[in-house]
């Protein structure tokens, strides 16, 4: 996963600046077409997904009232796991990007959302929709890569400390919600600067608590006491269903940006980046998970990560529609598509992490000393 300035065979060197530039006027022309179709079955297509999420809650916590009963307890189990996942993915994630704001429906808008989650919605909208979109996979810039505690590029110091990077991921994904609460807190960063006493930070600090309190309130005290005899069965429920959807969620973000293929860049390589510049980036520093419909569905659309990246503020059921364009795209300007199978996916992610928490030397892995940054590089294949 070395930056791709410091790779031998830049996947980039081939591209002149001028084909860049036509790469970001082909993908504005992809994004207006979107833009100017957006209209009546869109917005019945999100509205019916939040009627469905619904019911679904509803129905799955009501069966989970009798959950000292076996049979109900796998069903509504199953049924609430379904349906917080396709509230956290294909919902609110979607919302608070502003996919939906076009509507003017107050109740589907991006400053009034808030998601069964336990990072507010106002923290995260930070943390991932200005800062991790606007420096996708830019090692020291892009916290999302590796969520500040592990080890992403070749080029990063290795100290022991490393070595358990697999095992923290793997606790990561079983409590995902709060590692990403930690996360749009910058709770490594303010610690490590002496900044948690600072009014800003406890203010923050606090509102996250509450969310939490709330969303435990929820789901480990008001739900369960509702189930009477079936309290401690329900409460067993709820972690389960909490547990599967921050596996499931974790799983899909890891497929995103940490396959094999995915490029990562230097600091210095963003500025001045133009954003024709920024599409190409996006281009390379995200990949697709291929399957049914279905899965689609489930990933919040996520799958198509590369069309969430070059326009992430694009109804996610407009991705599939557009995925061919873009993927010609790729083809005709030399570049590569990274796309597999979701178990193809996350073993590759999954070794990448494993990889990459062991010294450079210890795989015999070689990196080229010699950076070419992107500019350089493109101006020499001009």
């Amino acid at each position: 996963m070395t930056v791709i300035q410091k790779q031998q065979d830049n996947p980039i060197a081939h591209l002149t600046p001028e084909d860049i530039e036509q790469i970001g006027r082909e993908l504005d022309a992809i994004r207006a077409s979107v833009i100017a179709s957006r209209g009546a079955d869109d917005a019945a297509y999100i509205r019916k997904v939040i009627d469905a999420q619904r019911k679904l809650e509803l129905g799955s916590r009501a069966v989970l009232l009798f959950s000292l009963f076996p049979p109900a307890w796998l069903v509504g189990t199953a049924g609430l796991t379904v349906a917080k996942i396709i509230e956290n993915m294909e919902i609110g994630h979607n919302v608070m990007h502003g996919q939906w704001d076009w509507m003017r429906d107050p109740k589907i808008h991006s400053t009034t959302w808030e998601w069964d989650n336990a990072s507010p919605a106002e923290q995260w909208k930070h943390s991932h929709n200005e800062v991790h979109h606007t420096y996708t996979n830019v090692v020291g810039k892009d916290n999302d890569l590796g969520y500040g505690i592990m080890r992403v590029d070749e080029d990063q110091r290795w100290v022991p400390f490393y070595l358990a990077q697999p095992l923290w991921n793997f606790v990561n994904a079983c409590f995902f919600e709060y590692g990403i609460a930690a996360y749009d807190l910058e709770l490594g960063k303010n610690i490590k600067k002496k900044r948690t006493k600072t009014p800003e930070f406890k203010a923050k600090a606090k509102q996250t608590l509450r969310k939490i309190r709330k969303q435990a309130t929820k789901d480990y005290l008001v739900h369960p006491l509702l189930s009477g005899p079936s309290f401690f069965h329900t409460v067993a429920a709820n972690f389960v269903a909490n547990l599967g959807r921050n596996l499931w969620t974790h799983s899909v973000i890891m497929c995103g940006h940490f396959p094999e293929g995915v490029a990562t860049f230097e600091k210095k390589s963003i500025d001045g980046e133009t954003k024709a510049e920024w599409y190409v980036r996006q281009m390379l520093g995200a990949a697709n998970i291929s399957g049914s419909k279905a899965m689609h569905f489930m990933t919040g659309n996520l799958s198509h990560q590369i069309e969430h990246h070059l326009f992430p503020d694009l109804p996610s059921n407009r991705y599939a529609e557009i995925a061919p364009q873009v993927k010609d795209l790729f083809e005709r300007y030399g570049l590569t598509y990274v796309e597999g199978p979701l178990p193809k996916q996350v073993a590759s992610a999954w070794a990448k992490v494993i990889r990459l928490s062991l010294p450079n030397d210890f795989l015999g892995k070689k990196v080229n000393p010699t950076p070419l940054p992107v500019r350089e590089a493109t101006a020499k294949a001009a």
